[in-house]
């Protein structure tokens, strides 16, 4: 037979005629034949199966080798011995090469012809130890996968326990030597399903024995990670990771992000060749590993790692965006990177110029899949543009290209902003504390306390919610000659456009602090914002007069600096710190905070004996408003003049400590006392601005020397105010002096805020001047002074020489039947400080903010129609002329109580950390936390009609911010990142 074979196959007859003869022989196998015809049969069939020379060859040696195997098995057995085959695997066969895929194949069919034969076994233990050394020797794709077909149908010659782990290591090993430089599709075609091949079998392996898991793996970051330049491991690498437990992501980044022994420069390597793994097309999961990784990292501060990544592989991956089997993946990877590359525009302008090609490629492909992923792309691409504002020139065309697409609304872009940051990033890989904390959901910044400075921190914060305040200073075109201007302006670039979670205001405490305060002591945070206003007057006042060509009549400023500089400032002003669009006549050479903070009050006394009337006009930039001795008989609304002083002594409250209770104890408890909160009707804001305005009779004690009178007299002093600040400030002295009992206390009296309020402002008409009669100059109490508290305002500010040339030295204006119209001005409520602490000499120092989301920094259209409605429907006959709340009713769609954008609508400011509130949380405070108390209020004068202020205070929109600033945020954040 084995005659009639050999020239069957060297003979010429046709296909047919040899297929037939072929047949005949295959036939003859069930025939007997000799132990030695069967050996030549088997060596001829494996001549033809390995050396052929076509298909047909090898076809005809499969068929006679399987049929005498099957006929006579045990000659086979003898035939295929695990000698012949050791010398297959070692030797090759003639002239064919050992690591030929033919190979492989013979003995693939030939196990299957012997697997119920017992000899296998002994071929199954050749195999396990050779198929190891094969893959170390490299082999090429093709011969992988052929071997990997043959281990995947007999897993018994799999190696086994250390050789089972080491054969997967060196198998992964050798899949990073795969690499494929074919053109044509089909070659591409091929490559990619032989690695396939390759990576089911570990999968297999995986799944019998989970022990070689990890330690694979481990190959596998070995390997990504190196740095020796000669060596590229093969993107093929992509093909196991589909392959990898989802569940085990945790175990394996934290393995991976908290080894020590792991360098930077490795872990950079690895997260390169991960995110060409985007390109391999059959991959599943390569994006959500990467996305992961880079999470890790951020999670552990490897920021240095991940800022190198992006701006080295932010552009290849955007160009995977134009192939549709890999973009998917792709723009999940891409919108991580970019969104949480929040530090600086670098990353995302390297992928500007390809936007609108891509947009344009996407919109005419044709494929049903492109236009759902345009709108997520797009929408990509307006988070970015949002975050990275200020760039016309590069965004015009983008904007041009996508107008016609949805845009996400404001909310939703600062919430995927806010959730994707770098420090927003879980730290559950982390282990051990983190020194850095990421950003809270409501993407503010903090202020870290310094040591016991939340007095500085809670007004900075105040300061900062103030909109138009906060974008005027943002606004300012400053030189060296507003050195705490220039400061506060870079604290609050760095609060609107930090990646810290919380800023360390170092350099702003040091120029701001007063001479007077210790350092590392509490302090009171209303002496300080006085203080602060006071010094960034004069500051401006300053560069006026040195830049002013002629001389201007300064309005005096208010101040309770106990600093003896800042007590005369210039008298010259022009407003030059401004940019050339704020300097408007309007302005009236005015500073910033005299147009921000700044109002006026007459405060007038009217002897009773000969009613002649002295009025003196003076600025305030807060009102302290004492608390009335009978509050809790209810709310002051006095219908004539006090017969009884308003207060004993009353002051502020210090604060500074993180453990308000801690440090409340250090104060002698022999003469500290608080005032007990009693069950009667709560005082309210409007309540202690009526008290701070209503009449006065100065009598015995207090009489008033009348100049007309040339005596003591009994006399009715008023208060009015005259001009209604942009920014209201309330300060509610908390500090009661008994000077009989010698105690200090707390007021811990809850005081209801409202949200909306109108203040009486009194516009002069022209007054009957008493001629006849002149009057010493009014008293105002400094702020040392222990008496009359309760009106305490800042002394005026002009100058003798300014008074001399006015003729009116230590003179006021006198007026008889003078009369004043009243107007009622609405303010919305904007912030508010709370003082923690059972005692007036510590505690800590909180504040609650407005989030205002509009572009122009209104409050709710609601609080317009309610302020509008409320004056339309006119007031009560003496309603005017006193402070008053106003409410809103819920049909007028203002956010209820615990509703989802009410609870947004506030923010709480507590050091370092920023928490959405709700205003129902400012308002109940007290009664859930009885020691903390309202103290400083600010609130903001509201135009009824929704327009610009008439003085121009209004700015529509954030200004951009100036290069020197952005250059030095950016600065900042990579230091940040990058500190590990």
């Amino acid at each position: 037979m084995d005659k009639i074979l050999e020239g069957l196959v060297s003979s010429d007859h046709s296909v047919p005629v040899k297929r037939a003869i072929v047949k005949k022989v295959v036939e003859a196998a069930e025939k007997e034949v000799t132990e030695e015809q069967c050996q030549a049969l088997f060596t001829l069939t494996t001549r033809l199966i390995l050396l052929g020379e076509d298909a047909f060859q090898k076809q005809i040696g499969f068929q006679v080798l399987e049929a005498y195997a099957r006929y006579h098995r045990p000659d086979f057995e003898r035939f295929f011995s695990k000698d012949f085959v050791l010398g297959l695997l070692q030797q090759g066969y003639g002239q064919l090469d050992r690591k030929d895929p033919a190979t492989i194949d013979y003995i693939h069919c030939c196990l299957r012809l012997l697997i119920s034969c017992p000899s296998v076994l002994e071929i199954f233990s050749v195999i396990q130890v050779e198929v190891l050394r094969m893959v170390c020797e490299r082999p090429e794709p093709a011969l992988c996968a052929h071997l990997s077909t043959v281990l995947s149908d007999f897993v018994q010659c799999i190696p086994r326990d250390k050789s089972g782990v080491l054969f997967c290591q060196q198998l992964v090993r050798t899949i990073s030597y795969f690499h494929c430089f074919a053109s044509q599709e089909r070659e591409l075609r091929e490559y990619v399903g032989q690695v396939t091949k390759v990576s089911t079998l570990l999968q297999n392996i995986w799944k019998a024995d989970p022990a070689t898991l990890l330690p694979s793996l481990q190959e596998v970051f070995s390997i990504i990670s190196s740095t020796d330049p000669s060596f590229d491991p093969s993107i093929a690498l992509a093909s196991l990771v589909q392959h990898i437990p989802v569940q085990m992501i945790t175990v394996l980044i934290k393995s991976l992000t908290t080894d020590h022994n792991v360098k930077d420069a490795s872990m950079t390597k690895a997260l390169c060749r991960m995110i060409d793994w985007l390109s391999w097309p059959l991959a599943q999961h390569v994006d959500t590993w990467v996305i992961a990784l880079l999470k890790g990292l951020a999670a552990v501060q490897k920021f240095t790692i991940l800022i190198d990544v992006t701006l080295l592989k932010i552009e290849l991956v955007f160009s995977r965006l134009w192939y549709p089997i890999v973009r998917q993946g792709a723009l999940s990877v891409l919108s991580h990177m970019l969104l949480s590359f929040q530090h600086s525009p670098e990353a995302f302008h390297l992928v500007v110029p390809h936007v609108v090609h891509l947009v344009q490629s996407l919109r005419t492909d044709g494929l049903h899949s492109s236009k759902a992923f345009l709108l997520q792309f797009t929408e990509l691409i307006h988070c970015m543009m949002y975050q990275y504002s200020g760039f016309p020139d590069l965004y015009d065309h983008i904007l041009e290209a996508i107008k016609d697409l949805p845009k996400p609304g404001e909310e939703k872009i600062k919430l995927v902003l806010n959730q994707s940051a770098w420090t927003s990033q879980s730290n559950s890989f982390a282990s051990g504390p983190l020194r850095l904390v990421g950003k809270s959901e409501t993407g503010k910044t903090g202020l870290v306390n310094l040591g016991n400075t939340c007095f500085l921190n809670s007004i900075i914060q105040t300061l900062f919610m103030a909109t138009d305040f906060r974008r005027h200073v943002l606004s300012l075109h400053l030189n060296g000659s507003n050195p705490l201007m220039k400061k506060l302006q870079l604290l609050f670039a760095f609060l609107a456009h930090t990646q810290r979670a919380a800023y360390a205001p170092k350099n702003f405490l040091e120029a701001s602090r007063p001479p007077w305060f210790n350092v590392g002591s509490q302090q009171d945070c209303s002496e300080y914002l006085r203080f602060l206003l006071d010094r960034l007057h004069e500051e401006e006042k300053t560069l006026q007069v040195l830049e002013s060509v002629k001389p201007k009549v300064a309005p005096p400023v208010n101040t309770s600096s106990k600093d003896p500089q800042a007590q005369n400032p210039p008298d010259n002003c022009e407003d030059s710190s401004l940019s050339p669009d704020e300097m408007k006549p309007e302005n009236d050479g005015r500073t910033l905070i005299e147009r921000t903070f700044g109002g006026k009050l007459i405060t007038g006394i009217r002897c009773m004996q000969c009613n002649c009337i002295s009025e003196k006009e003076e600025p305030f930039t807060d009102l302290s408003l004492a608390f009335c001795p009978s509050a809790s008989q209810g709310s002051p609304q006095p219908e004539g003049p006090s017969e009884e002083p308003k207060v004993l002594c009353q002051g502020s409250v210090n604060g500074g400590s993180e453990t308000p209770e801690a440090a409340s104890a250090k104060a002698p408890a022999s003469n500290v006392q608080f005032v007990p909160v009693t069950n009667e009707p709560a005082l309210s804001v409007p309540d202690l601005v009526n008290y701070f305005l209503a009449p006065e009779i100065l009598d015995e004690e207090n009489a008033y020397f009348c100049e007309k009178c040339s005596s003591l007299q009994r006399a009715e002093r008023t208060m009015k105010v005259v001009s209604a600040p942009e920014y209201l400030i309330l300060t509610l002295l908390r500090f009661s002096y008994d000077a009989k009992c010698h105690v200090r206390r707390k007021i811990l009296d809850n005081v209801t805020i409202p949200p909306l309020m109108r203040l009486p402002v009194h516009a002069p008409l022209m007054p009957t001047q008493c001629s006849s009669c002149t009057s010493s100059p009014l008293q105002v109490d400094s702020p040392e002074s222990s008496e009359n508290l309760a009106k305490k305002l800042k002394p005026s500010q002009k100058d003798e020489e300014e008074e001399e040339k006015e003729g009116a030295v230590g003179a006021e204006q006198i007026h008889k039947g003078g009369e004043m119209s009243v107007q009622s001005v609405p303010y919305v409520l904007s912030s508010v400080v709370m003082h923690s602490g059972m005692s007036s000499e510590s505690g800590h120092y909180y504040s609650y903010g407005h989030n205002i989301n509009g572009a122009d920094g209104a409050q709710h259209p609601a609080n317009h129609f309610a302020l509008r409605e409320d004056l339309e429907n006119g007031h009560p006959d003496g309603g005017l002329s006193t402070c008053s709340a106003l409410s809103i009713p819920p049909e007028r769609g203002v956010a209820l109580p615990n509703s989802g954008q009410e609870a947004r609508d506030w923010l709480l400011f507590n050091d370092s950390r920023v928490t959405f509130t709700s205003f129902q949380s400012v308002q109940n405070i007290t009664n859930r936390f009885p020691k903390d108390t309202a103290y400083v209020l600010m609130y903001r004068k509201q135009n009824v009609n929704g327009g610009l202020m008439a003085n121009g205070m209004r700015l529509s929109v954030e200004p951009p911010l100036q290069k020197e600033l952005l250059d030095a945020i950016i600065k900042d954040n990579k230091l940040y990142l990058q500190a590990a």
